[in-house]
């Protein structure tokens, strides 16, 4: 029976992958947007996903059991988490929702408080650095902030 839950774990993954690859498969911008549009990069990571949910499938771990007791506990609290981060990301913007998100979940599998703040900060200030300049992509500033800022 401990191989069942990595069997189930990598089916459910499978329906993942082919749930954002269709989803993306769906997306209609302009040729005109860039050379290659925005399906590529979740097609990728959703064939990248269908693999490694196979592999899992044929060599699953060693103890292929489900979580319990106050491990099953945290992975569920941070499921919640990040439904309200995605449920709060335009409103409170990419960088505060991000960091405190990273905060609660680096805190609540152990990191201490100031190294879970120092972790929340830089992972928010970094990958929004990332995202905007490196690759050019628009994140929310936030609807709270967007009339001091004058932007519409």
């Amino acid at each position: 029976m401990t191989l069942a839950a990595d069997r189930i774990l990598s089916l459910l993954l499978l329906g993942l992958a082919a749930f954002v690859a269709v989803q993306a498969w769906q997306l209609e911008v302009p040729f005109s947007y860039d050379p290659v549009g925005p399906k590529a990069f979740p097609l990728i990571l959703s064939g990248l996903l269908a693999i490694l949910a196979i592999v899992l499938f044929v060599r699953p771990g060693a103890s292929g059991q489900w979580p319990t007791g106050a491990l099953l506990l945290r992975l569920v609290f941070t499921m919640v988490l990040l439904g309200l981060y995605a449920a709060l990301f335009v409103n409170l913007g990419f960088l505060i929702t991000t960091a405190l998100v990273s905060v609660v979940i680096a805190w609540l599998f152990g990191a201490t408080p100031g190294k879970a703040l120092l972790g929340g900060v830089l992972l928010a200030v970094g990958s929004y650095l990332l995202f905007t300049h490196a690759l050019g992509i628009s994140l929310p500033v936030g609807s709270w902030i967007e009339p001091l800022l004058g932007e519409r």
